[in-house]
């Protein structure tokens, strides 16, 4: 199995965007809190990614994405806070993994290697928010990240209905 993680460019976001579009729909539909309520199709997730790629362009995010056999079928992006008072900080948002590419440590390795380019960008310390009791909560522990706590009604479910978020905060060097 021909298995790439990668860090884009506007270009390549720009060029990927399909494919983008799909995992974000495929994690919607399957009832992650992303933001973005159902019906959600991947046509509907073409103006995100957009922004997204234009965001890449002006140096406001780190956009990593994994690939199978030429497929994005994952991906996670680092905001990088813009504040004079916080050049060391960045957002961790949108962890993606196709729901038919899971179990082969994707999220593993996309979260590798996007802290590494983030550090590199001279970034030390990461937060993330998710959706409490999600299966997204289980995994960032075992990333090294540390949970900070929970705010309640936060967000909404995709099909309706408050979510919980819990915050967790990571340090890199």
């Amino acid at each position: 199995m021909n298995l790439t993680i990668r860090i884009l460019n506007a270009g390549e976001t720009r060029a990927t965007i399909a494919d983008l579009s799909e995992t974000l729909s495929d994690c919607v539909n399957g009832g992650a809190s992303l933001g973005f309520m159902l019906p959600f199709e991947p046509k509907d997730a073409v103006g995100y990614w957009q922004e997204i790629a234009d965001a890449v362009e002006k140096g406001g995010v780190i956009l990593a994405v994994a690939e199978v056999e030429g497929r994005v079928v994952g991906t996670v992006q680092v905001g990088l806070a813009s504040k004079p008072n916080q050049p060391h900080r960045g957002d961790l948002m949108k962890l993606l993994v196709h729901r038919s590419a899971r179990g082969l440590g994707l999220s593993r390795r996309l979260m590798e290697a996007v802290e590494a380019e983030a550090a590199r960008r001279g970034r030390t310390l990461l937060v993330l928010d998710t959706a409490t009791g999600s299966d997204a909560e289980k995994i960032y522990p075992r990333f090294g990240w540390e949970r900070v706590g929970v705010i309640p009604d936060y967000a909404m479910w995709p099909e309706g209905g408050f979510c919980a978020t819990t915050l967790f905060y990571k340090r890199v060097a």
